[in-house]
């Protein structure tokens, strides 16, 4: 009987989500209520709150569902045993482009992210969370870059914090920019060509596989 009321009380939790994220989609975070969330998923208000605290909270459920996944594709890349990090990076972030690109529910949760919440003062979780992944690729960026130009004896072109970061704005444009229309360009042939071009500025040709 227990095992059953935690599938049960899982079942609930998921049926919430995927209802928050069809209804974020369709009239922007702001304008969706916790109410109409639980219409939506068939239950009540008050089977919201025995999940998640508030909207703030429900919504950073829901980004994790897609967002942990992605962060799992990214491991590979900064293990310190790594022969050539920048070339697992690089093909980290380009599996990470692939699964954005063809992934039906990373697509719709990372649109609503992008495009679709506003970080109003109830919504500071949402920011916080957004913040600390920004900064923890941010910093995983700088150690593989620090590593593959210790590896070759060889100074970076630029502070290696500017390098890290002009890497991370790299992909996140792409991904922002796709996100508005993704019938525009190929995310993952665009992705390939501009993180070869990236990594050539700084002098790591040689780490790029042909």
């Amino acid at each position: 009987m227990a095992r059953r009321t935690k599938a049960d009380a899982q079942t609930t939790r998921n049926n919430l989500l995927d209802a928050a994220e069809q209804l974020f989609q369709l009239r922007g975070v702001s304008h969706t209520s916790l109410n109409d969330i639980a219409v939506a998923a068939g239950t009540t208000r008050g089977a919201i709150y025995w999940h998640f605290k508030d909207k703030a909270d429900l919504f950073n459920a829901m980004m994790e569902r897609v967002t942990l996944p992605l962060e799992q594709t990214l491991v590979v890349a900064y293990v310190e045993q790594a022969a050539n990090p920048v070339a697992e990076i690089r093909s980290a972030m380009l599996e990470a482009l692939r699964l954005i690109a063809t992934d039906a529910q990373t697509h719709r949760v990372l649109q609503i992210a992008t495009h679709q919440v506003e970080y109003t003062a109830d919504m500071g979780a949402v920011l916080e969370r957004h913040l600390s992944v920004h900064d923890g690729c941010l910093a995983r960026n700088h150690v593989a870059l620090e590593r593959a130009f210790a590896a070759r004896n060889q100074p970076p072109p630029v502070a290696l914090d500017c390098a890290a970061r002009g890497l991370q704005v790299l992909v996140e444009g792409l991904v922002h920019q796709w996100l508005l229309n993704p019938g525009a360009f190929d995310l993952l042939a665009n992705g390939r060509a501009a993180l070869t071009v990236y990594l050539a500025g700084l002098g790591l040709q040689d780490s790029v596989p042909t």
